[in-house]
């Protein structure tokens, strides 16, 4: 007797969530300069949308700059246009093909905005894992029903999937905690 879904591919799911959610997590400004702030920049060349860093080299000289390396002298307007549209609160200094990005600090207004979408990335990935244990309790029960698996076997698998669910959701709160800490206490 063995069920169509595996525990395995379930926890790979909650952890892809998981790390959607850390990703976004490290694109949201907290006074710090780093190289994940410009990874949602995306700049407007050769006749097609690129990301950032298929056309720059992104590095944190110090601690409040970023600097952005323009590999094409043609590029550079475009870069910058990129960087100011992108919504970020940079402001864009050109100097030849180097682009420097002082990071300003953080207002306590914008840093609740900021404490506020971090809530919202949280919510999307638990709904993320959330629909995970859903498609896995649904598989569970239709193996039960094929009489794939027993009754017992599926409350069993049932209580392991709940208890997968619960310890994603708990590692999806504390990345929000720490960030939204990182955010209001700077």
């Amino acid at each position: 007797m063995t069920t169509s879904i595996s525990t395995g591919d379930l926890k790979r799911r909650m952890h892809g969530a998981v790390e959607a959610l850390k990703h976004d997590l490290a694109g949201l400004r907290t006074g710090r300069a780093s190289t994940a702030l410009l990874d949602p920049v995306n700049v407007e060349v050769y006749g097609a949308n690129m990301p950032l860093n298929q056309v720059a080299t992104v590095s944190v000289p110090e601690a409040r700059m970023l600097s952005v390396q323009v590999w094409d002298r043609s590029n550079v307007q475009p870069v910058e246009k990129a960087i100011r549209s992108a919504g970020l609160g940079l402001n864009p200094i050109t100097d030849g093909q180097m682009i420097r990005l002082p990071i300003p600090e953080l207002t306590e207004e914008r840093r609740k905005e900021l404490a506020k979408l971090v809530g919202q990335y949280a919510e999307k990935a638990r709904i993320a894992v959330r629909n995970v244990r859903r498609d896995g309790m649904d598989h569970l029960k239709q193996d039960e029903k094929k009489h794939e698996i027993s009754e017992d076997e599926r409350k069993r698998l049932e209580t392991e999937v709940q208890k997968l669910t619960d310890d994603t959701i708990k590692e999806i709160d504390d990345a929000a905690g720490t960030k939204e800490k990182e955010i209001l206490n700077k």
